[in-house]
């Protein structure tokens, strides 16, 4: 069978864990059928509804905390993108049929994201497996957990095999030694779960650090004066939103504007702050010298006194709105496309030259022009777009040029996001990928 002939519908409703989905705003959008088996509701029920207004939380008893962690952890999965599964919750629910009645209720939960075209998160699986009776039956057979001792571990029992005496019914009790082993492990999930959330704020406040590092690097202080010039950054999956991928633009004197991307071996804070000297010294040098082939050579000087720099490659623009020329160098870097309004384009791929600091002696680097006509459109960016593991570079070179066919007569800020969507990386990927347009 092949993907066009499964009905996802009716997988959906069919699978037995119980599921529901939220739109972004947290209302449910859709519910399978182990879902109303599970809390007893129907479709007319849920949907349509905000999800803590469906379900609210035991009045009575608020102490459970289940209502506020489910909301931190779908709070998560719209901030961070990522799936975030849950410990086990009590989560007690209102009795249908019966108001102001709430049964007991314990849950394993696991909230998913599912991103859109522009990366940001459209719709949240919520899967809510219903355990409450593993935990009654866990209550019956043990009773409460023993007192714990030094350091949060169970006081330690007698030697295993012996039995504590008949229960209820006269069945045999646990043995008391099954009884400890029980508690601990209780205890140390409880500990896992209070590191996990530990983890979780330390992870939070490394990310806003590196979105402050992120601003600081890439910040262009020209860029506000072009709304012609649309620029998009993303780092790889994992890597702190802060990659060794970069662009810029400066506003030179004469009716110029330089712009330039480049990409440094590697992700992390690492290729970052490689990245941040290689963008300051580039954006440096093309204000002191006369074109972009200079530019690189006192660039690729540079690189070889910063460790890390070797390899790194970049594109340097300048486009002369005078006589509407886009003159250009490039050090070991992906092409530069000219793209026409008909959806025609031409790779500026003349003047191009090995990465930074890949020759051992200094030897002047290229540098080619090209005119252009009112309503083209100039995209640089950095390998991330169109590289894919096992493919030539020509096969994701052509996948860019056909997917910017249609962008011909597109503004700058939305070819860029339909080029992002088309080639599938709106959401990040395995590399990182600096994109800059300038509608000519």
């Amino acid at each position: 069978m092949t993907s066009a002939e499964t009905d996802y519908a009716a997988l959906f409703a069919a699978t037995p864990s119980p599921y529901l989905v939220l739109g972004p705003d947290l209302v449910i959008t859709d519910v399978n059928d182990a879902y109303e088996e599970a809390t007893g509701y129907g479709r007319a029920d849920l949907l349509g509804r905000y999800v803590f207004d469906a379900l609210p939380e035991n009045p009575v008893q608020p102490y459970t905390g289940g209502a506020a962690a489910l909301k931190a952890s779908l709070d998560r999965v719209l901030s961070s993108r990522c799936r975030d599964t849950m410990a086990v919750q009590r989560y007690d629910i209102p009795a249908c049929g019966r108001p102001g009645v709430f049964e007991e209720r314990w849950w394993s939960m696991v909230n998913t994201p599912v991103l859109a075209p522009d990366g940001s998160v459209a719709r949240v699986i919520h899967r809510a497996e219903d355990v409450t009776a593993f935990m009654s039956s866990r209550r019956r057979r043990s009773g409460p957990p023993p007192r714990p001792g030094p350091g949060g571990a169970p006081e330690p029992g007698p030697e295993p095999g012996r039995r504590l005496g008949p229960g209820a019914g006269g069945q045999a009790d646990p043995t008391e030694w099954e009884q400890v082993m029980e508690a601990e492990l209780y205890v140390r999930a409880r500990e896992l779960q209070r590191l996990n959330e530990q983890l979780r704020k330390a992870h939070a406040r490394e990310r806003e650090v590196a979105l402050v590092l992120q601003n600081s690097m890439l910040h262009a202080p020209d860029l506000g004066r072009h709304p012609d010039v649309a620029v998009r950054y993303l780092p790889a999956v994992g890597s702190l939103n802060v990659c060794g991928d970069w662009y810029d633009l400066a506003d030179l004197p004469g009716d110029r504007t330089a712009v330039a991307v480049g990409d440094v071996v590697g992700h992390g804070l690492e290729a970052a702050s490689v990245m941040g000297m290689l963008r300051s010294a580039l954006s440096a040098a093309i204000r002191a010298v006369p074109g972009p082939a200079q530019a690189l050579e006192v660039l690729g000087l540079y690189a070889r006194s910063v460790e890390g720099a070797l390899a790194a490659t970049a594109v340097q623009a300048v486009i002369d709105t005078k006589t509407r020329i886009v003159i250009y160098s490039s050090a070991g870097h992906p092409p530069p496309v000219l793209l026409h309004p008909d959806g025609s384009h031409e790779l500026l791929d003349v003047a191009t030259d090995p990465p930074l600091g890949a020759r051992p002696e200094h030897v002047p680097r290229p540098q080619a022009s090209r005119p252009y006509r009112p309503g083209d459109t100039l995209v640089l960016y950095t390998d991330g777009l169109i590289e894919r593991r096992d493919e030539d570079i020509d096969v994701g070179l052509r996948r860019l040029t056909d997917a910017l066919a249609s962008c011909g007569r597109m503004g700058a800020q939305q070819l860029a996001d339909t080029l992002l969507a088309r080639l599938g990386v709106g959401g990040g990927g395995a590399d990182d990928i600096a994109l800059l347009a300038v509608r000519l």
